[in-house]
């Protein structure tokens, strides 16, 4: 038959700390002497403390995961891009409606110029930027398919052509221009904001717009500005795997400093879109 043996003060000890291991972390705390005890029993301990910091440290980096995360940066951008979108620009907008709806908008050509003009004035910022490259990483985005100041340029000709005087940049676009060669010089992070939110947003609402303007004061002449040279969706695939890529080596403050900047992306275009109902 079997004997039970009384258990020792070492044993007792294992015993002690490997339930620990399995209590919540954060409230267990307890100390007993070293002196006396067996290396081994010491060096189980040490072994169990070292379990509980790093399921602490798992624990709280499982709750940082920001939304789009998974799927990578571009996503995070478009996460924080959509919420502020209206409720009816977007099933996940939380910005409440400012002025008239799309519906009903009453454009001009004279403010539709304005606009076009001044939008061409960034897209010429942007794509002179990433051709000077000032940092390394913008060079990634020549060349993209998604340009759009050549065809701007053809579609201000085409006005010219019908008799419309062709004005010069105003006020919301020099100040956009200004402000993004600032950036492109200091600030990759924010610039790389402005980059995506202006090209990927002009292929969704952008078009949208298009379209509604052009049935309204063009009789439904598509301009180039609406326009790509190949699968938009597929151009946009490509950029959207640059940007993955890109922002791959940045820190979490690095992101977060670019998500920052979307509402003041979002502030320069909506002056520049208003331009078309003055």
């Amino acid at each position: 038959m079997a004997s039970i043996s009384p258990i020792s003060q070492s044993q007792r000890f294992l015993v002690n700390t490997r339930l620990a291991v399995l209590k919540k972390p954060q409230t267990q705390f307890f100390s007993v002497p070293i002196q006396g005890i067996p290396q081994s029993s010491w060096l189980s301990a040490r072994k169990s403390k070292m379990l509980v910091v790093v399921a602490t440290t798992t624990a709280e980096k499982a709750k940082k995961r920001y939304p789009g995360e998974a799927k990578g940066f571009v996503e995070e951008m478009r996460f924080v891009a959509m919420k502020l979108h209206t409720r009816d620009q977007a099933r996940e907008g939380e910005k409440e409606t400012e002025g008239q709806p799309l519906a009903k908008w009453e454009p001009t050509v004279e403010g539709y110029l304005k606009f076009l003009v001044d939008s061409k004035l960034v897209y010429d910022t942007l794509e002179n930027i990433v051709e000077k490259a000032p940092f390394p990483e913008y060079a990634e985005f020549r060349n993209t398919g998604l340009e759009r100041s050549e065809s701007l340029a053809k579609d201000l000709e085409w006005f010219r052509q019908q008799g419309y005087a062709i004005p010069e940049p105003s006020t919301p676009g020099v100040s956009y221009a200004r402000y993004l060669e600032e950036l492109a010089e200091k600030d990759p992070q924010a610039f790389i904001c402005h980059f995506y939110n202006t090209y990927f947003a002009h292929t969704a609402g952008g078009r949208m717009i298009g379209r509604k303007v052009s049935e309204m004061i063009l009789n439904n002449k598509e301009l180039e500005f609406y326009k790509w040279d190949g699968d938009v969706k597929q151009l946009l695939q490509n950029v959207k795997d640059k940007l993955n890529k890109v922002t791959e080596s940045w820190t979490r403050e690095e992101k977060n400093h670019c998500l920052e900047e979307t509402e003041k992306s979002f502030k320069y275009s909506g002056d520049i879109l208003r331009l078309i109902l003055s």
